[in-house]
């Protein structure tokens, strides 16, 4: 197998071969064929080498850009990571599948996709993914024999799970399955996670871009490719595959404020790679007119000589890819995240041709021939366009069904915010907005939002307490907001003022399963069980209830010594999640209260086997063991807690106690130290004092 990428001066004679269709073609088709998918996250158009990135270290794809056909305004219709791969799988727009963003929504089951199309037709399927928003408990499984969603686990928490999978790691995977093909046909998906931020390419990309580290990991990206790229450009005309190669959306780079991506639909978020590649189809060329994520699937079964299905929004581009003229299709986007996790305004738009139409409170209007970088806003002085892009904008989005999201568990937040998606539960209803909505006014406070969660991340509780108050006094109407300052309080000691907090994001979003538990957390922290227990009756009574409602609800339950109400509390949680370790983690701690050693131990040892890194679960049976007399069997208990969980004090205390006890005085005074540094005083103001008169000399 040839390992080593077309040198470079051949590769620049390919690629200018190439940048030109010589004549129109004729569409040829082949039923039979392989087909590949390659998304890669966070990939803009502009960072392949092909794209006329002088900077690139992208061999791999510009050699695949070159030899095959190169889109060059190719769009994605969502700027995060599930809506968007469930526009490519399924030819379909977001408004008629109902995915809009990657937390309280799941692909529809009965919604075919290229998977469920190729399964019906003898293809043996696979999927290989790399970071938790394309987990398959969100639905895209369907139609897969193999749906590898593998990700390092362990508890919630920095530096204690891991969401994403190395590209290296789901290729080889990829490849190990595609290695066992037999005599049907096979469609693979991979997708890589590099260059999503945050950025840490490997050595020695990460020497050689030090100073742009994102260019780095799409350079990483590219080389996790090569193994399986090299061997397919190696075929050339024999091989029998279809590859299909594009970015699920961009990155802006700061481009207009936006520090990532999520909230705005730009082009530099929206516009995206997008390479066809099959010798035995299509000749090396480029196409220069506007194409979309959801012309994918139909390109894909027309080149089999499958009927397309009916319905979609997508159509073919074999006839584009071949040299054909055709009118250009309208592109239809949408950057929701915004509206539903900050009550910002909603932002919806459209291209048609040179202009791009973006509907916010601010209307902005853009001729992306001229103005590429999107800086001349052309709204105000060209009513008559704006109106007719208006219009076009809503044909598009007639058969819009609306948002309707779920609550989704805590568990899943948390996973998600490790990636950087702060998530609500439930979208705001039947809310106007105006120009103090517009999100082009309130985009700092977004970076700011995650500047938060890294101070706390980086222990600056302080910091981070200040910087969340002075967001919400700037935008008191963000529950999102609250709920983060409310935690930060809990945090830091202060019970009274948590509360506070929590109670106006209640009240600002009362139907928001998140808000009232969160409320409920405090109020059980602050021991008034009854109360905590009375606000989360109506939302455990739903169709529905939310993972944290039920077992917020447990926990004052038990308190309250209503153990039977508490175990079916977590064992509704069970019954609607079979793998939700804490539930089980919640069952052994009621038990281990009533002192039932015999009923806690295996529920803390079957959340162990669901998650062999839960620290909640090795904390319980640090208890159990000291309870039981098995003090070194506690004390290796508890170092695993504090280990996969440095924030849990009271193991932390308890660890320092029962070494002392047991005379390993070194080892004790290491532990009592940092809890007497790191615990907040306001929580554990007595075991503070305790720990500082064992650790003054000669007391």
């Amino acid at each position: 197998m040839n390992k080593r990428p077309l040198p470079m001066a051949a590769a620049l004679v390919t690629l200018l071969a190439g940048a030109l269709l010589a004549c129109t073609g004729q569409v040829k088709r082949e039923p039979g064929l392989d087909v590949i998918l390659v998304t890669i996250d966070t990939l803009r158009a502009d960072a392949l080498g092909a794209s006329g990135n002088r900077t690139a270290a992208t061999p791999w794809m510009d050699r695949l850009a070159a030899e095959g056909v190169l889109f060059e305004r190719a769009y994605a219709h969502n700027v995060v990571t599930f809506p968007s791969h469930a526009n490519i799988l399924s030819g379909r727009y977001p408004l008629e599948h109902g995915v809009r963003d990657n937390a309280g929504f799941r692909f529809p089951r009965g919604v075919d996709t290229l998977a469920t199309l190729l399964k019906a037709r003898g293809y043996r399927t696979g999927a290989f993914v790399s970071a938790f928003p394309l987990a398959s408990q969100f639905g895209l499984a369907a139609g897969f024999d193999v749906y590898d969603d593998r990700f390092l686990r362990g508890d919630v928490g920095v530096g204690r799970r891991e969401e994403e999978r190395p590209g290296p790691e789901t290729v080889a995977a990829a490849r190990e399955w595609l290695g066992r093909a037999g005599g049907a046909p096979s469609f693979l998906w991979v997708h890589l996670y590099e260059p999503h931020f945050p950025y840490r390419p490997p050595e020695p990309l990460a020497a050689r871009f030090a100073g742009d580290p994102y260019a780095g990991e799409v350079a990483a990206a590219d080389a996790a490719l090569e193994p399986l790229l090299g061997p397919l450009l190696a075929r050339g005309r024999d091989g029998r595959t279809l590859l299909i190669l594009t970015g699920d959306h961009g990155e802006s780079r700061g481009e207009h404020g936006e520090k990532t991506h999520g909230i705005f639909a730009y082009d530099a978020t929206l516009h995206v790679p997008l390479i066809l590649y099959c010798p035995r189809l299509l000749r090396p060329g480029r196409v220069s007119e506007p194409v979309r994520h959801v012309d994918l699937l139909p390109t894909a079964v027309d080149a089999l000589g499958l009927g397309i299905p009916a319905g979609l929004a997508g159509r073919s581009l074999l006839a584009a890819a071949v040299g054909r003229e055709q009118a250009s299709a309208p592109v239809y986007f949408e950057a929701l995240s915004g509206m539903m996790n900050r009550r910002w305004a909603p932002l919806y738009g459209a291209v048609q041709g040179r202009l791009k139409y973006i509907d916010l409170p601010i209307p902005e209007l853009y001729d992306l021939r001229d103005d590429p970088r999107e800086e001349r806003n052309l709204a105000p002085s060209r009513p008559r366009e704006r109106e007719e892009m208006q219009a076009l904008l809503a044909r598009l989005r007639a058969a819009d069904r609306g948002v309707e999201r779920r609550a989704e568990d805590g568990e899943t937040r948390e996973r998600l915010k490790a990636l950087g998606y702060l998530a609500s539960t439930e979208a705001p209803r039947n809310t106007r907005y105006g120009p103090d909505d517009d999100p082009k006014g309130l985009i700092a406070l977004d970076a700011e939002m995650h500047t938060v969660d890294a101070r706390r991340e980086a222990g600056d509780l302080p910091g981070a307490l200040g910087l969340c108050e002075q967001i919400v006094s700037r935008r008191p109407g963000m529950p999102l907001a609250l709920v983060q300052l409310s935690l930060l309080r809990r945090e830091t000691g202060d019970l009274p003022g948590a509360v506070r907090s929590a109670e106006e994001a209640l009240r600002l979003a009362p139907d928001d399963p998140q808000m009232a538990a969160t409320l409920a957390s405090h109020l059980n922290d602050a021991g008034r069980f009854k109360e905590a227990a009375a606000l989360l009756e109506p939302y455990a009574r739903r169709a529905e209830p939310s993972f944290d409602v039920l077992m917020t609800r447990g926990a004052a339950l038990a308190s309250l010594g209503r153990t039977g109400e508490a175990l079916l509390a977590f064992e509704k949680v069970r019954e609607i999640a079979p793998g939700n370790a804490m539930a089980l983690v919640n069952i052994g701690t009621v038990h281990l209260g009533a002192r039932d050693y015999a009923r806690a131990r295996p529920a803390f040892e079957a959340a162990l086997v669901l998650d062999p890194d839960l620290s909640r679960a090795h904390n319980g049976l640090g208890v159990l063991e000291a309870e039981t007399g098995r003090p070194d069997a506690a004390i290796e208990r508890w170092r695993a807690t504090v280990r996969l969980d440095p924030r849990d004090f009271d193991a932390l205390f308890n660890l320092g106690l029962l070494l002392r006890k047991q005379g390993r005085v070194s080892e004790a005074r290491a532990c009592l130290d940092r809890f007497v540094r790191e615990a907040p005083s306001a929580l554990y103001a007595a075991d503070i004092q305790r720990a500082r008169q064992w650790l003054t000399p000669g007391s």
